[in-house]
C-alpha cells in the first residue's frame, strides 16, 4: 500500500494563489517542506516545489516537483548531520531525506537548513515533553451497529502549557497516521487535567469509500498522542480548516496555511509521542 504524505499534497498548489492565477501573473515556485523529528526517532524531510494552481495534478506532475538534489542539514546545537536521500517505493512521493545520527529528545531544539540551487530556507523547532496515554477504548453508541468511536484518556500536566495532535492508523489499511478529525487540542480548553475525549476518524487523502468519521468492528487501531509547540499547533489548525472546509486536500479552499519555514512553505516540527493499540474485536 502506498504511503501518501498529507501535508505535501495540501501545500503543492499554494505557491500561486487564486488571485495570482486570476490575474495571470507568473509567480515563482517555492520550496515546500514536510519535515519532523519525533522523540526517539530520526528526522524525516520531504521537499517539493509548489505547483501553479492551474496545473494538471497526476503522479507525473508530483514526481517532477520532487526536489532530489538539495543539501538538507539538521542540527541540535551540538551535532550536525546531513540527511541522506533515499528511495522508498512504498511512499508517494518516494524520495525522502532521512537522518541517522541525531535522534529526537524531549527538551532539545532542532534547526533545519535546506540549500537548493540559489535558495536557502531554514526553520527551528523543539520537542516538548511526551504526555502518556492513560487508556483508549472502542465504544459503540448502539451495540447492534458495527461502528463506534475511540475514547481516549490522558492526564494534562498541571502548570504546563501544552498543545496536542491526535492521529490514528488502521492496521493493514492505513499506510500513515491520519490526523483525527478535530484532533488538535489546546489545553486552555480543558475543564480538568484529567482529559477524556472522543476520537473521530480523520479524512484520508485517497479514501476508498465515502468518508465516515467512525471506526468499524474488526479494525485494529493505533492511536498516537503527540505533544507539539505553538507553531506546529497553528499549522495543524490551519491545515485542518482546509481539509474540513474544502473537503479536498489537493485543492485547498484558500491559501491561509500557517508555516514556520523561513523562505518557504510547510512545517518543520518536533513531537513528543505516545501510542496505544485498540483492538475492536475485543469489544463484546
Amino acid at each position: 500500500m502506498k504511503k501518501h504524505y498529507l501535508i505535501i499534497f495540501t501545500l503543492l498548489l499554494i505557491g500561486c494563489s487564486r488571485s495570482d492565477f486570476t490575474k495571470t501573473i507568473p509567480v515563482e515556485s517555492r520550496i515546500v517542506v514536510e519535515g519532523n523529528i519525533e522523540e526517539g526517532k530520526f528526522a524525516e524531510v520531504i521537499l517539493m516545489r509548489s505547483i501553479p494552481i492551474n496545473a494538471v495534478i497526476d503522479s507525473s506532475t508530483v514526481l517532477n516537483q520532487v526536489i532530489r538534489s538539495a543539501k538538507v542539514t539538521v542540527s541540535d546545537g551540538i551535532q550536525e548531520e546531513v540527511l541522506r536521500l533515499k528511495i522508498n517505493p512504498g511512499t508517494i512521493p518516494p524520495f525522502i531525506y532521512y537522518g541517522s545520527s541525531i535522534m529526537g529528545e524531549t527538551g532539545k531544539t532542532y534547526t533545519l537548513k535546506v540549500t537548493y540551487l540559489d535558495k536557502t530556507i531554514e526553520s527551528t523547532t523543539s520537542i516538548p515533553k511526551t504526555v502518556s496515554i492513560t487508556s483508549a477504548s472502542y465504544q459503540k453508541k448502539n451495540i447492534q451497529e458495527n461502528k463506534g468511536y475511540i475514547f481516549l484518556k490522558f492526564e494534562d500536566p498541571k502548570n504546563e502549557k501544552n498543545y496536542y495532535h491526535i492521529a490514528t492508523q488502521l492496521k493493514k489499511q492505513d499506510s500513515i497516521f491520519i490526523p483525527a478529525l478535530y484532533g488538535n487540542l489546546d489545553d486552555n480548553n480543558f475543564e480538568s487535567s484529567l482529559v477524556s475525549l472522543q476520537i473521530n476518524r480523520g479524512i484520508s487523502l485517497y479514501p476508498k469509500t465515502k468518508f465516515q468519521p467512525y471506526f468499524e468492528d474488526g479494525n485494529i487501531i493505533v492511536v498516537k498522542l503527540r505533544t507539539m509547540n505553538k507553531q506546529a499547533f497553528d499549522f495543524w489548525n490551519s491545515w485542518q480548516n482546509e481539509i474540513v472546509n474544502g473537503q479536498n486536500p489537493i485543492f485547498p479552499s484558500n491559501t491561509s496555511l500557517k508555516t514556520n519555514i523561513k523562505g518557504g512553505l510547510g512545517i518543520w516540527a518536533g513531537y513528543g509521542q505516545d501510542i496505544i493499540i485498540v483492538n475492536t474485536n475485543t469489544v463484546p
